[in-house]
């Protein structure tokens, strides 16, 4: 049974359709990517960003995008923080852990009503207009003649099933520990609820 997801959204550009590890997408696009090879869409929810790949041909692919990849600033990942706390209290949804990285975000969730597809559109469409409200859009230097801006999230996400207690554990410590392995300030957010599994769970291992 899934009790929870680790949900990993990248920023547009981090992730292309037709990364050598692979992605969730079933096509390409856009024509300059397409020289690079086909869509790479796999059906695993298991991360694939360790996998080995042809660094090279996946850096010569992102220079080759129509807009820059996005890199979220500071002022950009604390907008996005807070319309994902938003989300969070206006869905019920319950997050153990967040972390937004500069090109992409993690969070451990608990199992909801709603698909966790659903779960990730609500925050990315939140957070894309929080950012727009607040005149700090990663894109803003790109907007389109009809006055919208690009997306800055790539299209899907990542959503690894996490079907035991010993599964969340194990994806919360990752959460927290990135920022870090990165060289970047441990992080901690009030929305953010403690994970404390019920003793009926917490036999399961």
């Amino acid at each position: 049974m899934v009790l929870g997801y680790h949900l990993i959204l990248t920023a547009y550009g981090f992730w292309l359709p037709n990364d050598p590890r692979g992605s969730w997408s079933d096509f390409v696009g856009a024509w300059e990517l397409l020289r690079f090879g086909r869509a790479t869409k796999v059906s695993t929810h298991r991360s694939l960003a360790r996998k080995p790949h042809n660094v090279e041909r996946r850096i010569a692919a992102k220079k080759a995008l129509l807009y820059p990849p996005v890199i979220f600033n500071g002022a950009q990942a604390r907008a996005i923080i807070r319309s994902f706390a938003e989300i969070a209290r206006s869905s019920y949804i319950v997050v153990h852990t967040c972390a937004i990285m500069p090109d992409h975000a993690h969070l451990v969730i608990v199992r909801h009503r709603l698909a966790i597809e659903r779960i990730a559109n609500l925050l990315k469409g939140a957070s894309t207009r929080r950012v727009v409200e607040e005149g700090i859009h990663p894109l803003a230097d790109h907007r389109l003649e009809s006055g919208r801006f690009p997306k800055m999230w790539a299209r899907g996400q990542w959503s690894v099933f996490l079907d035991s207690v010993a599964e969340i554990h194990r994806a919360i410590r990752y959460v927290e520990n990135n920022p870090v392995r990165e060289g970047l300030k441990p992080q901690s957010w009030r929305f953010v609820t403690l994970y404390v599994p019920s003793a009926r769970l917490g036999a399961r291992g």
